[in-house]
């Protein structure tokens, strides 16, 4: 099997799940299809070293979040402005008011803390993994999910028992 047949094989395998992690980041389908583009195009570039790595998933995750946070830095989304449409919900949930009040939330969450709680709660990643693939320490991963976190519960007006527990000792 060529390199480009083996890139094939596992693109075609692995976009749905790419998706799955771009969409939280970015709470539009389209431009979540242009951060997988983005980074499966970077993968393209590096797939002999990629091939070789340990764990291929984790580092094509890191290259998709890496893609989103340049993005975020780069001015992108402040200088495109795309039309808005209604959510095209992934999540077989019942209660499809209290994920459209999440997603809405999880878009109000700076870019650094919600690439954070995506990786840490939509991933099930560690926080040491969180951490690797975010190429900061473990302490900042901790702060950046303690102030997404609240950050959601004002939104959603949930209390912040954790915070006020925290201040009480």
């Amino acid at each position: 099997m060529s390199l480009d047949d083996e890139y094939t094989a596992y693109v075609s395998g692995r976009l749905p799940w790419l998706r799955q992690i771009a969409y939280p980041l970015c709470q539009d389908w389209h431009r979540a299809d242009d951060l997988v583009q983005t980074a499966i195009t970077r993968l393209y570039v590096k797939w002999r070293q990629a091939r070789a790595a340990d764990n291929l998933d984790a580092y094509v995750r890191v290259i998709l979040i890496r893609v989103f946070l340049a993005e975020q830095r780069g001015g992108w989304f402040s200088r495109v402005r795309l039309a808005p449409t209604p959510p095209d919900s992934p999540f077989e949930d019942s209660d499809r008011d209290s994920a459209m009040d999440m997603h809405r939330a999880l878009a109000a969450v700076p870019p650094r803390q919600r690439a954070t709680l995506v990786l840490r709660f939509h991933c099930d990643l560690s926080v040491e993994q969180t951490a690797d693939t975010l190429g900061c320490s473990t302490g900042t991963v901790k702060s950046q999910t303690s102030r997404g976190l609240a950050t959601l519960r004002s939104i959603l007006g949930a209390p912040d028992s954790h915070l006020a527990h925290t201040k009480e000792r």
